[in-house]
């Protein structure tokens, strides 16, 4: 009598077997794409990051000692030492000088 747990080389597998092994390989695949193209949108939409360039005559009238630094468009911000905000053109000159009041 044979084992019915046995099997031999010619024994196929069910119908359903077959197609539930079938769709388990696309969804594999469908993943994989997936999670390629999730990396590859991000990559491309993630922005470099901007160079920043100082204006070449970027020098502080004396004395001052810079704490932060921002840009805009057209103009250079500097908190300075002494509790001051230097707004600077692109050509180094002193656009605006602004009094920071100490807090109350």
């Amino acid at each position: 009598m044979t084992d019915p747990i046995e099997t031999g080389p010619d024994d196929q597998d069910p119908l359903n077997l077959r197609f539930l092994r079938l769709l388990v390989t696309i969804l594999t695949g469908v993943m994989i794409a997936g999670v390629v193209i999730l990396v590859a949108l991000i990559v491309i939409r993630v922005p470099a990051q901007p160079t920043i360039q100082l204006p070449d005559p970027f020098e502080l009238p004396a004395g001052v000692v810079a704490r932060a630094v921002t840009f805009g468009d057209d103009w250079t911000a500097v908190v300075t030492g002494d509790d001051r905000i230097l707004i600077l053109n692109d050509d180094g000159s002193i656009r605006q000088d602004i009094a920071i009041k100490p807090a109350p």
